[in-house]
């Protein structure tokens, strides 16, 4: 308890599933958040919980690929907290369709949802780190990021970008005390697999089998598991770790699982 006391963080894509699990375990280990999301009902009832649970937490609507907004809330943190140390840029979305029927449209979206908030979030936040003189940023990438995925080009040109933007990023702020690191989830039992969709269909998806099948572990991953590498990179325990990549996977990108 108490890894983050005194700090102040940001998450987005804060309302469900790995968002959610991650402003809890900040909050829980003394962090006052800032919870933002688009799902205005959702971010509300994630604070309630929160504040129930004896948590510092507030919601702020954002939609990441808005620029505007992200000054807004960068500055409604440090004028509430009085500054910034933590960012879990953690909103994106996947679109699933074979390259050739995708729409440019569909492409743009997701590299605005994926990639360019991870820009947005490193222009806006950045600047209030430095007022601190410190800094954790956190980008949620995905093991799409590390290996291709048929039917997911478009996710996985995305999250591929995110790895190496913040490789460049920690090299660019190093020597201000601002440390940056992605995290690669794998298959982790959260909403997005029920709603899913392949040509605006809906993707009826086994969890449970499909990682019993492909996840040498042998079952899916919970959002804590995800949260508790962000934990590891948000506080100081990681004090020397930048420009790294943290792997919870079960053991996907190692290779194959055995059968039977």
């Amino acid at each position: 308890m108490d890894q983050l006391k005194g700090k102040v963080a940001i998450v987005t894509g804060a309302a469900s599933g790995i968002g959610a699990a991650c402003t809890e375990t900040l909050a829980r280990e003394g962090a006052r958040v800032v919870a933002t999301d688009i799902d205005d009902p959702a971010g509300a009832d994630l604070v309630a919980k929160i504040k129930a649970a004896g948590g510092e937490v507030i919601y702020l609507p954002l939609d990441v690929t808005d620029e505007a907004r992200w000054g807004e809330v960068v500055a409604a943190t440090e004028a509430r907290y009085g500054r910034l140390d933590i960012l879990v840029a953690n909103a994106a979305i996947m679109l699933i369709s074979p390259t050739i029927e995708m729409t440019l449209a569909d492409w743009r979206r997701q590299m605005a949802v994926n990639l360019d908030s991870a820009f947005l979030s490193v222009k806006y936040c950045v600047p209030a780190m430095r007022r601190v003189g410190s800094g954790s940023i956190v980008m949620m990438s995905s093991i799409a990021g590390l290996r291709g995925t048929a039917g997911m080009a478009g996710f996985c040109a995305t999250k591929g970008g995110m790895r190496l933007f913040t490789k460049a990023i920690a090299l660019e702020y190093a020597r201000e005390g601002i440390r940056v690191n992605s995290v690669h989830p794998g298959m982790i039992d959260t909403p997005i697999w029920g709603k899913l969709s392949v040509g605006g269909r809906n993707l009826p998806v086994d969890l449970s089998e499909m990682a019993r099948q492909r996840v040498p572990i042998g079952e899916p991953g919970r959002a804590q598991d995800v949260a508790d590498g962000v934990l590891f990179l948000a506080s100081d325990m990681s004090r020397h770790v930048t420009g790294a990549e943290i792997v919870i996977d079960g053991g996907i990108v190692a290779g194959s699982p055995r059968r039977g």
